[in-house]
């Protein structure tokens, strides 16, 4: 990794959160039990279907994805740069890899290719730094 789209994308998930937090106190609002209850529940309702070949554009798997990013929204609506940021988190660092890889061996490869196809046909993204000037 490291092309210009993922650093910018790494970039924008570092400056939204840190705003977000800054905001938020920590993200107080939060119930973060039940962000993680929920995550639970949708990461083993996504192993089967990783095992049952399901690939990361397919509409369940996106309907899942979209949860996913509705609990992510609980603590700030990322942009797509950033969301997409967030799944590269996921990889490189290596305790929130092994938190995922724990629900299935391919999780975090797969979550992030069905993060990169989401963020490419979902809605409900905040605007990100650089959409002014390509709109």
């Amino acid at each position: 990794m490291g092309n210009s789209y993922e650093d910018e994308c790494r970039r924008s998930l570092a400056r939204e959160q840190a705003k977000s937090l800054a905001g938020t106190n920590d993200w107080e609002h939060v119930d973060r039990e039940r962000v993680h209850q929920d995550w639970d529940v949708l990461y083993r309702e996504m192993t089967p279907l990783l095992d049952g070949g399901s690939l990361p554009g397919d509409q369940k798997i996106q309907e899942l994805v979209r949860r996913h990013f509705d609990i992510v929204c609980r603590f700030y609506t990322p942009s797509r740069e950033a969301y997409v940021g967030m799944s590269l988190f996921y990889a490189e660092d290596e305790a929130m890899r092994a938190f995922h890889d724990s629900y299935h061996p391919g999780m975090v490869e797969f979550l992030g290719a069905a993060i990169k196809v989401f963020a490419e046909q979902g809605s409900g993204f905040a605007p990100s730094a650089g959409s002014e000037a390509s709109a």
